[in-house]
């Protein structure tokens, strides 16, 4: 077994090691996806995880620049559907549906921040 990092540090042969939902998500290094927005360009997209809320399944995008990198932190969340082996990406229409899936969502970074400070003592 490898010590590559999957999705939040999740160890790839355990999916139920995290409960964090992402077995959906291809089991690869650092997965990337590109959106097409509105103007008809791409843009890069790490994916950071999935999740569930109230049976509704998301997803976390770290976008990234030409190098590869994102430089302003930001992340976007959107409803996560799979139709047969394709993953369907749509944007969360309601406020409230975005806020709970941004509350769950930051509950899962905390998770992680707390799993990496008690593996460095």
């Amino acid at each position: 077994m490898s010590d590559e990092k999957f999705m939040g540090g999740c160890d790839p042969s355990d999916c139920a090691s995290c409960g964090g939902g992402c077995g959906s998500v291809p089991r690869v290094p650092n997965p990337t996806i590109k959106l097409t927005l509105e103007d008809d360009t791409e843009l890069e997209c790490a994916v950071l995880t999935t999740f569930d809320v109230n049976d509704q399944e998301y997803i976390a995008l770290l976008p990234l620049d030409e190098n590869g990198k994102n430089t302003n932190g930001d992340v976007y969340l959107f409803r996560f559907s799979e139709d047969g082996d394709q993953p369907v990406i749509e944007n969360i229409e309601r406020n409230d549906e975005y806020m709970a899936a941004a509350e769950a969502f930051d509950e899962f970074m905390s998770n992680l921040k707390e799993d990496a400070g008690s593996t460095e003592s």
